[in-house]
């Protein structure tokens, strides 16, 4: 595919082999051992970097395509997967007590979600070997990103999701024609059935917590983040955290363009867990990259993981990166949702704000510093998940159809 990957090398007992060998696991230590996909660099940044980008006006994910695991005319959605655009929140970095906020507005995908990054990559994976079929286990987001996308490449979608997902994101898996599996089972039980149904049935994987090439479709969140503070590089990307993907990812992003020259910096990784589904936080005060899982339950549907897939990945990224992993309460989530919105005008789901009660938990804490800039990916659009916004509001009453009514309720 590209020809300047070097390899895959397991996160585990560092074994490397040649792409395209294996699109799992590392066949020595098996379902834990995540690769990471590696790249020469140096060949790359002699025709990549500013100058290339600067002259580059292509509105997606493909002006990264040399840093992807991807040949140069891969079979790309036609969708215009990325670039989304960054939002100061002056008045809103005022009440959380930091120096600067931008929010990079990730609900203005295709089909409204961060997940869409990895889906440009697989499905684009999945034409090019020759596969009919592709299929995913999720919250939700995964799957209606991987359902639009498929369908824009006319791939079949056999989607995994367990029964509690949101009604939208349900609705948006049928609108795309997907074969939707509904699980009578939690997210946890839900990929494992996923994972059983692929290995039968010889569909291609989605999965970013078991195809390495999903996670690098992730990390063109740290790409435009680098691209577009290139001269004014935040102290601070905050995120979300369930499986860990994303956080992960976004910091290889973030460093790989420093590597290439593009930026000069990395900021620190602050991760966020919601109370009830915190595994991730326990690992990380713990000192430990031994992750125990947990029975999770919280609003944000798509951080509600009580068994991380790629937990390694995401405490290495908070860790090199000098950030923290935080939680936070559903309450305190319900209440960044309209904090968020009118504030700066952007409108997350509860798993895309969960970063904002996460800035205020690491004030509090002295983790983040009152002059501190900030940087937090809302992760999915607030119109995915209705019932959740609901509960942050007191919603109206009727009135009658006259002007004596409207002004008995302005009195």
């Amino acid at each position: 595919m590209n020809p300047h990957i070097t390899g895959l090398r397991c996160t585990l007992c560092g074994l490397v082999e040649p792409e395209g060998k294996n699109e799992k696991t590392c066949p020595s230590c098996g379902p834990r051992g995540i690769r990471d996909v590696e790249y020469d660099y140096p060949a790359i940044a002699q025709r990549f970097g500013r100058a290339s980008l600067a002259a580059d006006r292509r509105p997606s994910v493909a002006r990264y395509l040399p840093l992807l695991p991807l040949a140069p005319n891969a079979p790309i959605t036609p969708l215009m997967v990325g670039r989304t655009p960054l939002v100061e929140a002056p008045a809103l970095a005022k009440a959380l007590g930091i120096g600067r906020l931008w929010i990079k507005d990730d609900g203005r995908q295709p089909t409204g979600s961060f997940k869409d990054r990895a889906s440009f990559v697989g499905t684009a994976r999945a034409v090019a070997l020759g596969r009919k079929t592709i299929a995913a286990a999720s919250t939700g987001n995964a799957a209606t990103s991987l359902a639009g996308l498929a369908a824009s490449l006319g791939l079949e979608a056999k989607i995994f999701v367990p029964k509690t997902a949101p009604e939208a994101k349900i609705a948006q898996l049928l609108i795309y024609g997907a074969d939707v599996f509904l699980v009578d089972a939690d997210y946890d039980a839900t990929y494992d059935l996923c994972q059983e149904a692929v290995a039968r049935f010889g569909w291609y994987d989605r999965s970013a917590a078991v195809n390495p090439y999903l996670v690098e479709g992730k990390k063109t969140c740290g790409h435009e983040i680098a691209e577009d503070l290139a001269g004014d590089m935040p102290d601070w990307v905050s995120i979300g955290v369930g499986d860990g993907c994303c956080a992960a990812a976004t910091y290889k992003g973030l460093v790989e363009m420093m590597r290439i020259g593009v930026s000069d910096r990395v900021p620190k990784i602050l991760g966020v867990q919601a109370e009830g589904s915190a595994p991730l936080v326990r690992a990380f005060e713990a000192g430990t990259e031994s992750v125990k899982a947990v029975e999770a339950h919280t609003i944000a549907d798509s951080i509600n993981v009580g068994n991380p897939r790629n937990p390694i990945k995401a405490l290495r990224a908070v860790r090199e990166s000098g950030g923290a992993l935080v939680a936070v309460s559903d309450a305190a989530i319900i209440e960044a949702i309209p904090a968020l919105a009118r504030a700066s005008g952007v409108f997350g789901e509860p798993t895309g704000v969960a970063g904002i009660a996460g800035i205020v938990a690491a004030r509090a804490r002295g983790l983040i510093g009152p002059k501190d800039s900030v940087l937090h990916v809302v992760s999915g659009n607030g119109l995915k998940d209705v019932r959740g916004a609901m509960r942050a509001v007191t919603a109206p009453t009727p009135i009658p159809c006259r002007i004596e009514a409207v002004a008995e309720r302005l009195r």
